[in-house]
C-alpha cells in the first residue's frame, strides 16, 4: 500500500482540507536546509539608518555569511564598518508575541513584498497550498525569473534566517571541482575549521537521535538508502542540540519541535544574528543600516566609491535617498543581490571598467526536490525536526547528494521528501535589459534535467527495491520533480574571473566581492559553510595587503 492515509482524518480527528488548510505552509520549507536561520535577533549589531552624506572606511553591502564575515573581521582590525541591509532587522515581536511566523502559518512576515504566497511546496492531496497575504518585507524573497524561482532570506542575517542550518564542509578530494583556484590545504587546515567554529557547528548525538521521535523520518531515510546500497551520511547542523533535547522532553519553547524553518526560527537556531553579528557588536565598530538598499556605487572624484542608498519602508517604498562616501565598498547582498546590481552598473557605465565576466558562471548547486510514497510499515512519523540531520551520498557514482528532509506537517503523510543536490553542468548568466530597466538571467527550466537524471540514480533504484512511488502531488497535479526553483544561488562574479583570487573586482581599487557570488555554481553540498570559509580566507588577506 502506498504512502497517504487511507481516511480522510488520522487519529487526532484533523480532517483532511482542514490539515491542508492550517498547514499548508510547513510543506513547503522543508527543502530549504543548508543556509542558516534565526532565533533571537536581540544579539545583533546596533541598528541605526545610516546618515545623509556620511563618511566611512568601509561600507558593506548585505549581512548574509560573507558580509558578517567581512564585517567582523574589519572591525576587529580597527576598521569601522557600515552595512546597508535591504531586510528588516528581526528583532521585535509581532502580534503573537513571536519575532517569527511559523511555518504553517504565513502571515504578513513570511514574505517580501508578495501580496500572495509562493511556497516551495506548492500542492498537497490535489490541493492549492498559496494564500493571500499582506504586502510587506517579509523575511523569504521568492524571487522569480523567467526560468527559476530563487528562494533568499531578507533580514539582518540574511540566509541564515530561513534556512535549515545543514552546515555541511564539502569532501576534501572534491574540492577542486568548487574552487579551482584556492589552495585546498589552506581551505580545510585553517579557514573551514575557523568557519565552523564562528557559525557554531557541531552534531547531533547519535545515541539520541537513534530513539528520538522526531527524527523517525531520517531513520526511515537510511534504512532506504542502505537496503539499496547507498552511503548514508550524518552532516553537522547549526541548532543548538540541547535546546532541541529541551523540547523533545516539553521543558523549552517548541521551535524546531514546531517545524519552524521557512520563515525564521524563533529558538534554538545559531542564525548569523547569534554568532558572527553578535561579535561583530561587541567591538562596538559595525553598525547596520536595516531597510535600506544600495542602488549605485559610483567612483567619487575625491576618492573611494559615492554610494546611493534608498531608505525603506515596510511596504517596500522608498521613503528617502541618502548618499553616502565610502572607502572602499564590500559587495555581499547574495549571488542574486551582488550580480544584478554589478551588471547594472557595468552596463548602464556606472562602473564600465568592470569585466565581461561580470554576471556570468550562475548556477542553482543542482537543486532539485522530490518526496516518495512509502509504504504504512514504514511510517515517517507526525513529528519531524526541521533541521536535517543527514543524506544519501551518491556523488562519486551518480552525481547527486541527497538531503534527507523533513515533512513536519503534523499528521503521519508515510512520505519521505529530500532536497537533491547534484552536479548539474548548466550555467547561466545575468544581462541588462534596457527595455524593461532590469536584470534577466537566462536559466531556463530545461536546464534542470541533469539534476533530475542524477536524482534518478538514487530514487528509481531505492523505488524499486522497496516496491514505492515517487509522490506526484507535492509541486503541482501530477508532477514529480521540484525543478522550478533553486535556494542556493551561487556565481555571477567568479572568484578568479570577474575578481582576482581574493575577490577584489577587476577595474576598480577598493570594490570586493564577498559572497557566494564568487563560487562558480556549485558546492557539491550545502554552499553556506563554503561561502563563510571562502569569505574568511579573503578578508584575512584583503586586511593584510589593502590596509
Amino acid at each position: 500500500m502506498s504512502g497517504t492515509p487511507m481516511h480522510g482524518r488520522d487519529s487526532n480527528g484533523v480532517s483532511r482540507r482542514g490539515f491542508i488548510v492550517g498547514t499548508g505552509s510547513i510543506l513547503s520549507g522543508l527543502a530549504l536546509a543548508g543556509q542558516g536561520l534565526p532565533a533571537h535577533a536581540a544579539a545583533a549589531p546596533s541598528t541605526a539608518p545610516v546618515v545623509d552624506g556620511a563618511s566611512v572606511p568601509a561600507l558593506v553591502i548585505g549581512t548574509g555569511y560573507g558580509g558578517a564575515v567581512t564585517a567582523l573581521r574589519l572591525a576587529q582590525a580597527g576598521v569601522d564598518v557600515q552595512m546597508i541591509e535591504m531586510g528588516m532587522a528581526w528583532d521585535t515581536p509581532g502580534t503573537d508575541g513571536k519575532i517569527f511566523a511559523n511555518t504553517t502559518k504565513p502571515d504578513y512576515r513570511s514574505f517580501w513584498l508578495r501580496t500572495r504566497t509562493k511556497q516551495p511546496l506548492s500542492n498537497f492531496l490535489g490541493f492549492p497550498l498559496d494564500k493571500d497575504i499582506p504586502r510587506y518585507t517579509g523575511i523569504l524573497d521568492a524571487e522569480e525569473f523567467a526560468g527559476i524561482t530563487v528562494y533568499q532570506g531578507r533580514g539582518v542575517g540574511g540566509g541564515s534566517l530561513v534556512n535549515g542550518g545543514m552546515a555541511v564542509t564539502p569532501r576534501r578530494d572534491r574540492f577542486g571541482a568548487v574552487l579551482p583556484t584556492v589552495d585546498v590545504n589552506e581551505m580545510y587546515d585553517v579557514y573551514y575549521p575557523r568557519a565552523n567554529a564562528g557559525l557554531g557547528v557541531t552534531n547531533v548525538d547519535p545515541a539520541w537521535w537513534e530513539s528520538a521521535a522526531c527524527y523517525q523520518y531520517a531513520r526511515v531515510g537510511r534504512k532506504h538508502a542502505q537496503r539499496s546500497g547507498f552511503p548514508f551520511v550524518f552532516v553537522p547542523n547549526v541548532y543548538d542540540w540541547e535546546y532541541m533535547k529541551q523540547e523533545a522532553a516539553g521543558n523549552a519553547p517548541k521551535s524546531a519541535l514546531e517545524g519552524e524553518v521557512l520563515y525564521g526560527n524563533n529558538h534554538g537556531k545559531k542564525s548569523l544574528q547569534k554568532t558572527y553579528l553578535a561579535q561583530a557588536r561587541a567591538t562596538g565598530r559595525v553598525t547596520i543600516s536595516p531597510l535600506h538598499r544600495v542602488t549605485s556605487v559610483a567612483p567619487a572624484a575625491g576618492g573611494g566609491y559615492t554610494v546611493t542608498v534608498d531608505a525603506l519602508n515596510t511596504n517596500g517604498d522608498t521613503v528617502a535617498v541618502k548618499t553616502v562616501t565610502a572607502a572602499k565598498v564590500f559587495f555581499a547582498a547574495g549571488s542574486v543581490g551582488t550580480s544584478k546590481l554589478l551588471v547594472r552598473l557595468k552596463a548602464t557605465g556606472v562602473l564600465p571598467d568592470l569585466n565581461d565576466q561580470i554576471g556570468k558562471g550562475w548556477g542553482d548547486n543542482g537543486n532539485v526536490m522530490c518526496g516518495r510514497a512509502n509504504h504504512m510499515w514504514d511510517a515517517t512519523g507526525k513529528l519531524q525536526a526541521s533541521m536535517p540531520t543527514a543524506g544519501i551520498d551518491n556523488w562519486d557514482a551518480g552525481g547527486a547528494f541527497a538531503e534527507v528532509a523533513p515533512l513536519p506537517t503534523g499528521i503521519e503523510t508515510y512520505a519521505s521528501f529530500y532536497l537533491s543536490i547534484t552536479k548539474n553542468p548548466n550555467r547561466a548568466e545575468f544581462s541588462w535589459n534596457p527595455a524593461t530597466g532590469k536584470v534577466d538571467l537566462s536559466w531556463q527550466t530545461a536546464m534542470k534535467q541533469p539534476s533530475i537524471d542524477m536524482a534518478k540514480t538514487i530514487f528509481d533504484k531505492i523505488n524499486s527495491k522497496e516496491g514505492t512511488i515517487y509522490r506526484t502531488d507535492l509541486f503541482g497535479l501530477n508532477k514529480i520533480w521540484g525543478d522550478h526553483l533553486t535556494y542556493h544561488p551561487l556565481g555571477g562574479a567568479i572568484l578568479g574571473r570577474a575578481t582576482d583570487n581574493h575577490g577584489r573586482l577587476h577595474g576598480y581599487s577598493g570594490l570586493y566581492v564577498m559572497d557566494g557570488a564568487l563560487i562558480p555554481g556549485n558546492t557539491s553540498v550545502n554552499p553556506f559553510v563554503t561561502i563563510t570559509a571562502l569569505a574568511e580566507r579573503n578578508i584575512e588577506h584583503i586586511i593584510a595587503t589593502d590596509f
